[in-house]
């Protein structure tokens, strides 16, 4: 396919507009302030925009840190990114923790048996490896339960002499404002407990994407910024200019007349009520499109909304262009983008995909190129199969 000049190998692809990554992250510094890191999450490659290729943005816009979900994609980005402060929010196993202190990747922990290995480990390397406390205020998932046994434990820990316990952190439910009220309440009264025995931490955290925007008065020392860099927005009381990141595109490949009681794909779910007009696109569920799309998707074929039809497959679908009359063989199809010339938003999307819009931002595989657009021409285009060594621009 050739775009913008460039001759792609695929004609489905994944446009990833850095400038407006660049303007999210500055709108949201702004928001929060100067005296609140940002922690820009950017698990699972970034929410499938590539944590590689935004990292610098990020933090050269505003991020103190770029989080992540495990060690593998920490170490993807520190093999990169020499300097920069690389978090991993989730669980590192005990027969890992010697790679990540080795690495200078900062960790989460929730027990005193890692924290004695990790101390055991700073003191073999002579350095002072660097924790996040983890501290569960009910969302039940990781993190030191909210009682008194928790506190007197991570008490004990941070008088470890080579562990440099940098923060201390909890995640909210989002169950509502009560709940919210309740568990941000709960986390502060451990951690002033903490404290209280001399130690103070240099981070404490609480708010993800939604609360950041939602509950400025609990931002703390940092919030944990995830789907806003992106532009998602989820928020119920307050609202920031954000703008979408990606679109997702691929072209017509084959069209095709059906006589009405015609089956399309598999097991003839769907049958034209109609002589109809169908056309086929090379994009299916391996690239990222949920396979519950069938016969309750759209997508936009020259600013008109077209829909899917049949059985999902895994590198194709179809789409009933029967009302389109013009529509033919190389036409652009946009699946989603930021709602301009009718296309749908990824919100739109998920609604008919019945999910969120973070699965269906990081359901976009790794066989699907991502074009990134900087100062409104292509700035590099990673394709992760081949690389990008075949592509000129």
């Amino acid at each position: 396919m050739v775009y913008k000049g460039v001759d792609l190998l695929r004609d489905t692809f994944v446009e990833i507009n850095l400038d407006s990554l660049k303007d999210n992250i500055k709108n949201i510094k702004e928001r929060v302030g100067e005296n609140v890191s940002i922690a820009a999450v950017v698990k699972s490659d970034g929410y499938g925009h590539g944590a590689v290729e935004i990292g610098k943005i990020l933090i050269e816009n505003g991020a103190s840190h770029l989080a992540v979900a495990t060690l593998t994609e920490a170490l993807e980005l520190r093999n990169v990114y020499e300097n920069i402060k690389i978090f991993i929010m989730g669980y590192t196993p005990d027969s890992h923790l010697r790679i990540a202190a080795e690495k200078n990747i900062d960790m989460t922990i929730f027990s005193i048996h890692q924290a004695r290995l990790l101390n055991e480990i700073g003191e073999i390397l002579d350095k002072k490896p660097v924790v996040h406390i983890k501290y569960d205020t009910g969302f039940n998932r990781l993190g030191y339960k909210d009682c008194n046994e928790s506190i007197v434990e991570i008490s004990e820990i941070v008088k470890l002499d080579n562990l440099n316990v940098e923060g201390i952190f909890s995640h909210f439910a989002l169950a509502g404002n009560e709940s919210n009220h309740k568990q941000f309440n709960d986390f502060i009264k451990a951690v002033e407990a903490i404290e209280a025995t001399g130690f103070i931490f240099k981070y404490k955290h609480i708010c993800d994407s939604i609360a950041a925007i939602d509950y400025p008065e609990f931002n703390l020392d940092m919030v944990r910024t995830g789907a806003i860099l992106y532009g998602m927005k989820s928020f119920r009381f307050r609202d920031i200019d954000l703008k979408s990141v990606m679109s997702f595109k691929t072209k017509i490949y084959h069209v095709k007349t059906l006589k009405i009681g015609e089956g399309v794909s598999y097991n003839f779910k769907w049958k034209a009520k109609r002589d109809s007009v169908i056309a086929t696109i090379p994009v299916g569920y391996s690239d990222g499109l949920p396979r519950n799309m069938a016969d309750v998707g759209m997508v936009t074929i020259k600013g008109k909304r077209a829909p899917l039809v049949g059985v999902i497959c895994m590198d194709q679908c179809m789409v009933d262009i029967t009302d389109l009359k013009d529509a033919q063989v190389g036409d652009e199809v946009i699946i989603f983008d930021d709602g301009t010339g009718n296309s749908l938003t990824v919100g739109e999307f998920s609604k008919l995909g019945n999910t969120n819009k973070n699965e269906i931002l990081t359901r976009i595989t790794r066989r699907t190129p991502r074009v990134y657009i900087k100062n409104n021409k292509i700035h590099k285009i990673v394709d992760y199969l081949i690389g990008d060594s075949l592509y000129e621009y």
